[in-house]
């Protein structure tokens, strides 16, 4: 298992981005969180298998691409605190 943090800048509040990266995410085998940052900017800390985590970005890249303006990524460590994919507050 490995695990991501994930920082989405642009346009990506006030525009569903919480509730659809929750939904994709949830068709992949993930936990961790997404989370709307003071900034503006989201934030996904996601772990599971490389493959799915890339899958999941890519979908949600997809499903967001007018809306993204940068996407920033960096491994860290995994947390067995998470138990499904949430969206936190």
């Amino acid at each position: 298992m490995i695990a991501k943090k994930i920082i989405f800048a642009g346009n990506v509040q006030g525009v569903g981005f919480r509730f659809t990266a929750h939904g994709i995410a949830r068709h992949w085998e993930l936990t961790g969180f997404v989370r709307n940052l003071p900034d503006g900017s989201v934030e996904i800390f996601a772990q599971g298998r490389a493959e799915d985590i890339d899958g999941c970005l890519s979908a949600i890249g997809e499903a967001f691409a007018g809306s993204i303006r940068e996407t920033r990524i960096e491994e860290t460590d995994p947390d067995d605190t998470y138990k499904d994919f949430k969206i936190t507050f």
